[in-house]
């Protein structure tokens, strides 16, 4: 069972980044996927959630309207695609399929 994150990096205010998560050696398709971020000295906060067959889709308010969420079952990746970075935005980002976790890749968004 596996869980690789990938995309994160640094970016300017005002950039675009999108995360992807893939997965193997379990059926993608049967979980909930979900993104968490992480910044320093603060809780782990749930950033956007996605049904296991992609039609229900949620957002913490801090990014609706400038992230989106998706995923592939046939590729068994999801991704997050981020808009509109702003400095707040930086954090190690963790992708959650049911109770399993990715080991986070960082974004950064500075100037």
């Amino acid at each position: 069972v596996q869980i690789v994150e990938s995309g994160g990096g640094l970016v300017q205010p005002g950039g675009s980044l999108r995360l992807s998560c893939a997965a193997s050696g379990f059926t993608f398709s049967m979980y909930v996927m979900s993104w968490y971020r992480q910044a320093p000295g603060k809780e782990r906060e749930l950033v956007a959630r996605i049904g296991s067959a992609g039609g229900s889709k949620n957002y913490a308010d801090s990014v609706k309207g400038r992230f989106t969420i998706s995923r592939d079952n046939v590729k068994n990746t999801g991704y997050l695609q981020m808009n509109s970075l702003k400095p707040e935005d930086t954090a190690v980002y963790y992708c959650t399929l049911g109770t399993k976790w990715g080991q986070g890749t960082q974004v950064t968004v500075s100037s």
